[in-house]
């Protein structure tokens, strides 16, 4: 049996870690700590990678090794849980990702030669299809992928595929040809279809343009949010009401908080 955690342990270790997760999953630990199951912490999980996403995106480092350790402290407990449930250890974690990753690999732990980065996708794909993961490039996604992602990660894969516009001509009169079927929908069933296809080919139009869709949208997100609460800032000072104020007059303030950023 492992000692259990003290203060005088070396705080800056994974397996520090790991003793203070088990002591909290331990007889004398945290009730609430020792109540979870995979199952109940897949939302914390969940958040815990949107926050290393938004600190990737703030530029701190500080930011992001912080958060990076909040993912590690899920990963502990899932461990923990899976241990003392008999069903897997880190041992067998470690065994699988380090196979994986050697036998994914083989122009770097084996013979095989590569010339680019399109080359290294396409085996990589080609391997996961021998080991009978997948046996379609639409296969393996993960559904609960937030939308934006999903439809980039299956283009990706099927343009790898062959399957893909040969220039970017194809992609901007599929983006045009889709929004005019947008104002020709007659029915809201055909406009929920409709917009749908705008998106996916938007995404695409991304993926010519070696942009990830998820991160343009979240980018253009927080734009909108910081305009719209200077805005509210603007009219506060000048004793106003936004909500009050006419629509040429809120067009006014957008304008005034465009040039505030720059």
């Amino acid at each position: 049996m492992k000692p259990e955690y003290s203060i005088q342990d070396d705080l800056s270790t994974f397996e520090t870690l790991l003793r203070i997760v088990e002591r909290l999953r331990g007889p004398d630990g945290c009730p609430w700590d020792l109540e979870q199951t995979h199952q109940s912490l897949k939302r914390n999980l969940l958040e815990e990678c949107y926050e290393v996403l938004e600190a990737i995106d703030s530029r701190q480092p500080e930011k992001l090794a912080e958060e990076m350790g909040d993912i590690l402290v899920q990963l502990a407990f899932h461990a923990d849980i899976a241990s003392k449930n008999d069903q897997f250890t880190w041992d067998n974690v470690f065994l699988h990702v380090n196979n994986k990753l050697i036998r994914r690999h083989p122009h770097v732990f084996g013979t095989s030669k590569i010339s680019d980065v399109k080359e290294v996708e396409r085996n990589w794909d080609r391997i996961k299809k021998d080991e009978g993961l997948i046996t379609s490039p639409v296969d393996g996604i993960p559904n609960a992928t937030p939308a934006l992602a999903y439809a980039q990660l299956m283009q990706d894969r099927v343009s790898r595929d062959g399957f893909d516009w040969d220039d970017l001509s194809g992609v901007l009169d599929k983006v045009y040809e889709e929004l005019k079927e947008v104002q020709d929908a007659s029915t809201h069933e055909d406009l929920i279809d409709e917009i749908g296809d705008v998106l996916f080919s938007v995404v695409n139009l991304s993926r010519w343009y070696g942009i990830h869709a998820e991160d343009a949208l979240r980018t253009s997100i927080v734009k909108f949010k910081n305009r719209y609460l200077l805005m509210e800032k603007l009219a506060k000072e000048r004793g106003l009401q936004l909500s009050n104020m006419t629509l040429k007059d809120k067009d006014r303030l957008w304008e005034e908080a465009k040039q505030v950023e720059r």
